[in-house]
């Protein structure tokens, strides 16, 4: 019995990578949420809680490269389309269980494509963000576990990550 093989999108019949073409799909409301998280020393975890860090308060610093990287995500993803988005949220949530931070991303547009990329980099970039501003705390700060937990609509509607 042989097993299907899926076809990949962004690769062309003669196996070179390509843009996907999009402009027969149907405009559809969708959403991409996307979870990340930067595990620490409870020393420098503590000096995050505590607004100690030099470079100033870096889960504010942290949410707002997330967002701006969101919306440019097609400049870091060279097949990705640049989309128009409708929202961008980014939530950094301290969580002494790690030692760390937790960071959640949703993106919304209305369009034929999805947005799950740009969730993905949100939290990439936010969780990145962190580790430069508290570099000087702990350098051996490690993140991780970076996926895409749900998405909605287009042609394949609803994904959720158990």
């Amino acid at each position: 019995m042989t097993k299907k093989r899926a076809k990949l999108s962004h690769v062309s019949h003669d196996g070179s990578a390509r843009m996907v073409d999009v402009s027969a799909k149907a405009e559809t409301a969708r959403s991409a949420r996307a979870r990340g998280t930067i595990r620490m020393t409870m020393d420098a975890f503590e000096a995050i809680r505590s607004q100690q860090i030099g470079k100033g308060d870096v889960l504010s610093v942290a949410r707002l490269a997330g967002i701006m990287a969101a919306k440019r995500t097609a400049d870091l993803i060279p097949l990705c389309h640049p989309l128009l988005l409708e929202d961008v949220q980014v939530e950094l949530t301290a969580d002494p269980s790690l030692p760390g931070i937790v960071a959640e991303s949703q993106v919304r547009t209305t369009g034929r494509t999805g947005v799950e990329m740009e969730a993905i980099v949100a939290v990439t970039v936010a969780l990145v963000t962190v580790y430069d501003m508290a570099k000087s705390a702990d350098r051996g700060m490690v993140i991780g576990d970076i996926s895409l937990t749900e998405k909605t609509g287009g042609r394949s509607g609803t994904y959720v990550n158990h």
